[in-house]
């Protein structure tokens, strides 16, 4: 079955075989992943929460990171594959080499891959959520909206977008050095100044900055779907990870034919 000129058949073989080796190292992969995130939430959120005082309006700090950190998870989890773990299979392993003397064509491969990733990253934001969820049960308003049923699609939706990111990164490197500068430069001011911490306002013109930036729009639909009322923006949020997805998905099986060519 052909759609968009990708083989879903080609495309699902690929992820299946990152699937069957992820059942052998997933308690290996899972825990970082996932831990940093939670240690964010219970080191930030309730011990520095703990000294914000009780009278300030808004919910408490540990319910305003959470959705964040959620959304991060998910970033983490479908940037970690499509960087380090392709450009292994394209330089070392020789993979693609391998796959494309079959019928495979490199759209093929590139869907399964993404596929793969935004299910690593669903696992991770799931996992997270479940977190949330718990700690909601114990007495920490994290979770109060009904459209947070919601949340599982936009994890998919963020790791899909962040996948193709760290995709997009790969196919325009050739040393593995330059992963440094993507987590650094990229990656982490990101994290910092996408307003998973602090309203994003608080800096000059740091709403219009960060508009344009993809984590923003990830955590701005987590906390309207985690905490609501659900207004326009979050469905702006939503469209703006969609269409950035789409257009990236136009580029990179470009830049990675051109890669493998070279």
């Amino acid at each position: 079955m052909t759609i968009l000129g990708v083989d879903l058949r080609i495309a699902a073989a690929v992820w299946r075989r990152n699937a069957m080796l992820y059942r052998r190292t997933w308690k290996m992969n899972i825990l970082p992943n996932f831990f940093e995130p939670v240690l964010y939430l219970v080191g930030m959120g309730i011990g520095l929460g703990s000294y914000m005082r009780s009278d300030m309006e808004g919910p408490a700090y540990v319910a305003f990171i959470a959705p964040g950190l959620m959304a991060a998870a998910a970033m983490n989890g479908g940037t970690f594959e499509t960087t380090y773990n392709v450009f292994i299979k394209l330089h070392f392993q020789r993979l693609y080499d391998a796959y494309l003397s079959t019928p495979a064509m490199i759209q093929d491969i590139v869907f399964g891959e993404i596929m793969w990733a935004v299910t690593r990253a669903t696992i991770y934001g799931v996992a997270f959520l479940c977190v949330l969820l718990a700690m909601t049960l114990f007495g920490y308003p994290i979770i109060t909206s009904p459209a947070a049923i919601l949340l599982p699609i936009l994890i998919a939706v963020t790791g899909l977008a962040f996948a193709l990111i760290g995709a997009l990164f790969t196919s325009m490197i050739e040393n593995i050095d330059w992963y440094s500068y993507f987590y650094t430069l990229f990656l982490t001011p990101l994290f910092l100044f996408s307003g998973i911490f602090f309203p994003t306002s608080t800096f000059p013109h740091g709403d219009t900055i960060a508009w344009f930036t993809p984590l923003y729009h990830a955590v701005r639909a987590s906390r309207g779907l985690a905490q609501g009322p659900l207004g326009p923006e979050h469905l702006v949020s939503v469209a703006w990870l969609l269409a950035a997805s789409a257009l990236l998905l136009a580029v990179v099986p470009g830049l990675m034919r051109r890669k493998l060519v070279s």
